[in-house]
């Protein structure tokens, strides 16, 4: 059994009481209201239900992380980067990227996780200065890019989408070089991730190196491309940037 959550008033219980089997699982109720998923935050939780479920809060026993340090690209996929005519943004269009990602099809599911409510629920998160996207366009047309959380110094990657070669790589890297972030959360673990450098910490591993990470807790700023590009390993340098 798991715990149940007022849907008034959500308490949510410590992540240790997670169940093994399915891994993660910790609690179900509540809301998706901006100050309880600031809560779930910065506790180690997140929310992932599908259509006539009920809201399903998780803390899995292993998380998948990234670090600025850990990020690895092969020479290959930079020079593709470098070679890339895409244009890539912040927070130009967050309602068209969460709408992406729900809507793309992914191996091995069927259906989608981002249901209405939670792209409504992110959207305000996104208009309180806490949730975030990155646009990868091509010819104008968005092809590619990622949302999540801000909180502190660390970034809760959602979700990221592809609809050419390379786009959410290219949005991951222009994430990673903001320099924002000292811990970038992917929450499950995954052969693409892994890839790239992610890494798995145990759940409590994660929630101490999180404790430290969100004290500071102002939503952060985004800087100016300006300040990125000038890096002689920018993997997308030949590529437009705009913000």
């Amino acid at each position: 059994m798991i715990a149940r959550i007022d849907s008034h008033k959500p308490c949510f219980p410590p992540v240790d009481q997670a169940l093994d089997e399915p891994d993660g699982l910790l609690c179900a109720g509540g809301n998706l209201a901006v100050d309880t998923l600031l809560k779930a935050y910065r506790r180690g939780i997140f929310p992932w239900y599908g259509n006539n479920e009920p809201i399903l809060w998780w803390s899995p026993g292993l998380r998948m992380v990234l670090t600025p340090e850990s990020l690895h690209l092969s020479g290959r996929m930079k020079r593709s980067m470098r070679a890339s005519r895409c244009e890539i943004s912040f927070n130009t269009d967050f309602a068209a990227v969460i709408g992406a990602c729900a809507q793309v099809a992914r191996r091995d599911q069927s259906g989608t996780w981002i249901v209405d409510e939670m792209q409504e629920a992110y959207c305000q998160l996104h208009g309180h200065g806490y949730a975030h996207s990155v646009e990868v366009r091509e010819q104008g047309e968005l092809v590619g890019g990622l949302y999540g959380v801000a909180y502190g110094k660390v970034f809760f990657g959602e979700s990221m989408f592809s609809l050419v070669a390379n786009a959410s790589k290219m949005a991951l890297a222009a994430l990673v070089a903001t320099a924002q972030f000292d811990l970038i959360d992917c929450q499950v673990t995954s052969r693409h991730l892994a890839s790239l450098g992610a890494f798995e910490l145990p759940r409590s591993q994660f929630v101490q190196r999180l404790a430290e990470l969100a004290q500071f807790h102002s939503p952060p700023s985004w800087p100016a491309w300006g300040e990125l590009s000038g890096s002689v390993d920018a993997p997308w340098a030949g590529a437009s940037q705009r913000i």
